[in-house]
């Protein structure tokens, strides 16, 4: 090496290092001369002083940190060139003594430093690699010799659950039977084998049993805690469906599937795979397999399907309360007929679309099957007839929307359910609607006005919310929407009160004030305020312009049989009379000076769903154009009995399982209104009762408040009332009851029954008042709260009269009881009816009974939900689903 790159050597005394490197080499022979050293120790500065010098420190650490603040000069001099090795220790840092112990794993490694001591190195890497590979072979192959082919005779083992009356006795022990009959896969159509191919597995016969893609998903979305995902092929679901025994959603039993699965498709030929997957799997209505299903469907054997009903059936694997066409609204409000019908239709097409792009079908065959084929209805469970079917419809719906419970764990079953329905209540309601509709309604004698009569009732208790009967329609295997939480028909004049209620609780507008500013500025209203009754009112907003629709055109408000009411020339007459002869043209009049938005509110605060709501922006809101359901009125009805507490109808007090209670009901109520406007409201219903159009519901010895509702065009009329103990609304309306029909409409019923046109004054007040005679027997009379008195006179003129008078066509004043000179409407009912209730007797031709306001039709509104011309939008239902 040349003389300029060689170290100067170091100084006598150069640094205890190397007086400390000298020393150790020379006397205690643990250290080695530096390389390339050839002379003495004390040719570099190192003599035996610097050796007494290192002892004098406690150690060697110590001695080196000493020399590194005195100077260190080789130290330093060799620190790039240590730099510069790998693993090479820090600056700063002596390497460690003596050889290194070996270890099995080298982690973290030893001889590296810094950031390399923890680096893995690739033999590591390599050999957990492999154990963990061989760790999941011997797993894999452990679980798949300790799992084993599902035995098709144990599919479909679900439970009944048990349903109880309100006094704890059983009404119905269903929900969970297995209707199935296997048959071979000789006895089922190809096109039937084809669609679920088409639809659910094109590679059925190619794959090996299991999805990699699907089960990833599925296990993925499970680890995160949703729901398993679909992708499985047929093999796999033909596991599940033959699993129904352990049905938990967790990656353990997914992973227990997918080695059955794999099991399955190397063990098991596709055909038994396939016959296997049809003859277990759900289609509905309670049928397991497509022997049940081709019954259930379409009452016919499996081997007689055409590939239209095939296509049809596979659409139902999808999800039955989807897809059946009768629809499952008492599962889920999105669940109608109509909705359920264009999504089968729809799954049927694309299923028949790929049968021909797979080329399991002709383009010929194909265009045959455009339309659903004709299926039967639903329900023949025999247990479940009459008003049982209802009862437990609701029942299960109401788990569904407020519990944890949910649809596919009801049909597993194993549950005790505890309902509110009160057994003997029940029946005294069924049998009030048969004796008024066996006596009055005659199809044979009368075609063309009392064909496709319906009726729908509820009861409700005030205290409690508890729903203690219903009336859904003659036979729950027969007719199959349940008239008490699902019609459409509109509510007409009993909306009324909701009107009331809203002006008492906040108050008209002022009208010299801006509209944001009238918000705030209000008068509360007495029932004693006056209002116009002069029929062909025109409306006005409540700064006083004429209210005008999109059109242009002037709203006229008509009253029942074109009549006004009080004295001309303003026809003034107040709030009670007007609610007492349901005048139109004075609650919508209030309505708009209280504000349809305030009459909403009022609406809801009493418990109807604001979905059931409709045409709120225009007056004739006020007057019922809106569908709730029976249950739902009754229960509204039931917020005024209670003094203004509100409490959603319920239908299940407590279910219990093999694992306990899983389900107790609670009571919530919610202040509605103020006892003094409930009161208020009560007390003026109780006018229309004692001598207004609802007479007919008296009950002698009791308080009864209550009111009337008869709407546009005579298709729905209406009776609720109430008394301290019970709530209960009756409606009446006609439209046909088939249920493929697509839009059904709404008939008129003038001539029902025998009757010029129906009020809710003439046979819903009569079934009502049948019905609470019985139900309220034996128990103690109460009173109604004496109301407080409340707001102020609004539209105050000297002199009011509070007689109504009728201008136009002049109005009789309404008759409590009927006299022995009243003769009977024509056609005459039987001698059992013969002037039993004011509506059905006259005087001179002209009906006594009190007439009801219906809805006005003219000018015609733009907003057509629940004009009465359909259906209804069905959302007026207990749960806010379909109903009115």
């Amino acid at each position: 090496m040349s003389e300029h790159r060689r170290k100067p050597p170091q100084p006598q005394g150069g640094g205890r290092a190397a007086a400390r490197r000298g020393q150790s080499g020379s006397s205690s022979g643990r250290r080695a001369a530096p390389r390339g050293a050839t002379g003495s120790p004390a040719d570099y500065g190192l003599g035996q002083g610097s050796t007494d010098e290192e002892r004098s420190y406690s150690g060697r650490a110590e001695a080196r940190r000493a020399a590194q603040r005195t100077g260190g000069g080789r130290r330093r001099a060799a620190e790039p060139a240590r730099a510069g090795r790998r693993g090479a220790p820090p600056p700063g840092r002596g390497r460690p003594a003596g050889p290194v112990k070996k270890r099995i794993i080298d982690y973290p490694r030893a001889g590296r430093y810094g950031v390399a001591r923890w680096v893995p190195s690739w033999k590591l890497i390599t050999g957990l690699f492999i154990g963990f590979f061989g760790t999941l072979v011997a797993a894999a192959g452990i679980a798949y010799a300790m799992v084993g082919v599902p035995d098709l005779a144990k599919t479909a083992t679900a439970q009944n659950n048990v349903f109880y009356w309100s006094d704890g006795s059983e009404m119905v022990a269903t929900g969970g039977e297995t209707n199935r009959q296997i048959v071979n896969l000789s006895q089922i159509p190809k096109e039937m084998q084809y669609a679920v191919i088409s639809q659910e597995n094109k590679t059925f016969y190619t794959d090996s049993g299991i999805d990699p893609k699907g089960i990833a998903r599925a296990v993925f979305n499970m680890a995160r805690g949703g729901e398993t995902q679909g992708g499985s092929t047929i093999t796999q679901q033909y596991v599940k469906n033959a699993m129904l025994n352990d049905q938990s959603q967790t990656i353990s039993r997914k992973l227990k599937e997918i080695f059955v699965s794999i099991k399955v498709g190397t063990t098991v030929s596709k055909d038994e795979i396939m016959a296997g997957y049809l003859n277990s799997a759900y289609y509905g209505r309670g049928a397991y397999g497509i022997q049940a299903a081709a019954r259930a469907y379409f009452n016919k054997d499996a081997v007689d399907l055409d590939p239209g009903e095939c296509a049809f059936l596979a659409a139902m694997l999808k999800g039955a309360t989807y897809y059946d066409p009768a629809g499952a609204t008492s599962f889920d409000p999105a669940a109608t007929p109509q909705a359920n019908q264009k999504r089968a239709l729809a799954q049927m097409q694309d299923t028949l679309n790929k049968m021909v792009q797979y080329g399991h079908l002709s383009a010929a065959d194909r265009a045959r099957y455009t339309q659903l084929p004709a299926w039967q209805n639903p329900r023949s469970n025999n247990k479940l007839s009459g008003q049982v079917g209802y009862l437990v419809d609701l029942a299960k719906a109401y788990l569904i929307n407020n519990t944890k419970i949910s649809a596919d764990d009801l049909q597993k079953g194993g549950y005790s359910i505890y309902t509110t329905f009160d057994k003997k209540k029940v029946k005294e309601l069924e049998t009030a609607v048969t004796n008024v509709q066996k006596a009055n309604i005659k199809p044979k004698e009368r075609p063309n006005t009392d064909t496709h009569v319906q009726f729908g009732g509820a009861s409700v208790d005030p205290a409690t919310g508890a729903i203690k009967a219903i009336y859904g329609g003659e036979d729950a295997t027969k007719h199959f929407t349940d008239n008490a939480d699902q019609t459409g028909a509109q509510v007409g004049s009993t909306f009324k009160p909701f009107v009331l209620a809203a002006a008492m609780q906040w108050g008209v507008r002022d009208k010299s004030l801006g509209a944001e500013q009238a918000q705030d500025e209000r008068t509360q209203v007495s029932p004693k305020s006056l209002y116009s009754g002069k029929n062909k009112l025109k409306i006005k907003d409540y700064d006083g312009t004429i209210w005008k629709n999109e059109k242009g055109e002037e709203w006229l408000q008509t009253n029942d049989g074109n009549e006004s009411y009080g004295n001309p020339p303003d026809y003034q007459i107040d709030l009670r009379e007007a609610m007492r002869e349901s005048v139109n043209s004075a609650y919508v009049q209030l309505g708009m000076d209280v504000g349809l938005d305030k009459v909403k509110e009022a609406a809801i605060a009493a418990g109807l769903k604001t979905n059931s709501l409709a045409g709120t922006s225009f007056p004739s809101f006020s007057i019922g154009i809106s569908d709730p359901s029976a249950i739902r009125m009754a229960g509204a009805y039931a917020t005024f009995a209670a003094s203004g507490q509100q409490r959603d109808p319920f239908s299940v007090t407590k279910v219990t399982s093999k694992d306990g209670t899983v389900f107790t009901h609670t009571d919530t109520p919610k202040e509605a209104f103020t006892p003094a406007v409930a009161n208020n409201v009560t007390d003026v219903l109780r006018t229309v009762v004692d001598k207004g159009t609802g007479t007919a519901a008296q009950l002698p010895g009791r308080q009864v408040a209550g009111k009337t509702g008869t709407t546009d065009g005579n298709k729905s009329a209406w009776f609720i009332g109430y008394t301290p103990q019970l709530s209960t609304s009756i409606t009446m309306f006609r439209y046909n009851d088939d249920e493929t029909q697509k839009n059904r409409t709404f008939l008129e019923m003038y001539g029902t029954g025998g009757q010029k046109k129906i009020h809710g004054a003439s046979f819903p007040a009569e079934i009502w008042h049948d019905y609470m005679a019985e139900a309220l027997q034996g128990t103690q009379s109460k009173d109604f709260p004496t109301p407080d008195p409340i707001g102020q006179v609004v539209n105050d003129v000297p002199s009011p009269s509070p007689t109504p008078t009728a201008s136009n066509t002049p109005k009789s004043s309404p008759t409590p009881s009927p006299t022995p000179s009243q003769t009977l409407t024509s056609p005459s009912p039987s001698p059992s009816q013969t002037c039993r209730f004011s509506w059905q007797c006259t005087t001179g031709g002209t009906n006594t009974g009190g007439t009801d306001g219906g809805v006005t039709s003219s000018p015609t509104a733009t907003d057509t939900s629940g004009t009465g011309n359909t259906r209804g939008n069905g959302n007026g239902g207990l749960f806010g689903g379909p109903g009115g």
